[in-house]
């Protein structure tokens, strides 16, 4: 049988009229969109700000699947990014509210917008807040503003900082600011464009939407190309700081003989703009990792053969349900874990919501179910909703 496995990290093209002018689409005043995230019933972060807990189970992560966390927080930011750079000393005004939820999101949406006037407020955050993940958020949207005059402040951050998480979103921006690798057209027009009517489209046993998105090399793929020709295998991992998704690319480069062998096409998606998807396959920076005293790099670069996509805000990965900004993971808020299996006709036979980073289905398993068509996978350790 001839397949396709398809790691789907997110990414998607949209029409952008520049970072300093406001989409055509309907804005919706910043007081609104923030007063929307103060009335929303978030689930609540661990001790540490680092992880998101089951509001019901206080357990880490987000059993059910209907939860809406994920699209307050994407459309607030959405929202923020259509008001454009002309509201951003409104939206810089979030990084002062009492809500953790609107600081995080206004640190997000300034980044996006590459706000220059916002630099010495998301330095003040960086210093300041007492909140892990609003201090990785705003350690991140200085390197996507490419921020110059943030670097010593950031270095002493990547020495000082107590949170591990934030000082090593502190040393990819470093490098971000150094390389002038800030936010791209992209990733700005994704969320100019993000339309909520297609979100979770996707279901089981129906036609796969299409979708179009960008390798980390420039390349782009379509969906739509396969059909008729392989199965599809639609794998979205977090980021370069995730010990999961590695483990899941050693195993890919052990087993992509096997994949390409049986006529199978492996890609793997991401979250998140081009910098940072490029750090998470080694073609940027090689980071000190917690998790791993030997370097990933090298073997990457040699090794991994499958295209990275980039679904920068979240487009593609919603209409599948895959949840972008489900719930925060090191300080960061990241999509649910998600496989989907689409055969040589376009039908969606499986689509896997993970309930926390570990619950989706092996590489090796993947490919079993494909080879017998038994999609009947669930992880001995799901969370169940109450």
């Amino acid at each position: 049988m001839k397949t396709i496995i398809l790691v789907f990290l997110i990414s998607s093209l949209m029409i952008h009229e520049g970072f300093t002018k406001n989409s055509k689409r309907k804005n919706i005043p910043v007081s609104r969109v923030f007063s929307r995230v103060r009335a929303h019933d978030f689930n609540p972060l661990n001790e540490d700000n680092s992880l998101t807990v089951d509001r019901n189970l206080k357990v880490v992560g987000i059993a059910d699947l209907d939860d809406a966390d994920w699209r307050v927080r994407l459309l607030a930011i959405r929202d923020l990014v259509r008001a454009g750079s002309d509201k951003a000393d409104e939206i810089t005004e979030g990084l002062k509210d009492t809500s953790v939820f609107v600081r995080q999101v206004s640190a997000m949406a300034l980044g996006i917008l590459r706000a220059q006037p916002a630099i010495p407020s998301l330095e003040k955050a960086v210093r300041e807040d007492e909140n892990t993940m609003v201090r990785a958020q705003a350690v991140i949207a200085l390197g996507q503003i490419e921020s110059e005059v943030s670097l010593d402040l950031l270095r002493k951050k990547l020495e000082g900082d107590p949170s591990r998480d934030v000082r090593h979103q502190c040393e990819l921006a470093i490098d971000q600011i150094k390389k002038k690798m800030g936010t791209t057209t992209e990733q700005l027009n994704a969320f100019l464009n993000l339309n909520e009517s297609l979100f979770e489209i996707a279901t089981t046993g129906s036609r796969a939407p299409n979708f179009h998105l960008e390798d980390t090399d420039g390349k782009t793929w379509e969906l739509n190309d396969f059909r008729s020709k392989k199965w599809v295998v639609l794998i979205w991992v977090f980021a370069d700081w995730c010990p999961v998704c590695h483990g899941e690319f050693h195993d890919l480069m052990k087993m992509q003989d096997e994949f390409e062998g049986a006529g199978i096409k492996v890609f793997t998606v991401e979250t998140h703009d081009r910098y940072r998807g490029r750090v998470l396959v080694g073609q940027e920076l090689n980071p000190e990792y917690w998790f791993s005293e030997e370097s990933f790099q090298q073997a990457y670069t040699e090794q991994i053969r499958w295209p990275h996509l980039l679904d920068s805000a979240g487009a593609v990965g919603a209409m599948y349900g895959v949840d972008p900004l489900a719930f925060a993971v090191h300080a960061e808020y990241i999509n649910r874990p998600t496989t989907v299996v689409i055969d040589k006709d376009g039908i969606i036979r499986l689509l896997y919501r993970g309930t926390y980073w570990g619950d989706r289905p092996t590489i090796e398993q993947t490919l079993d179910m494909i080879k017998n068509e038994d999609f009947s996978f669930v992880h001995p350790e799901r969370l169940k909703a109450e």
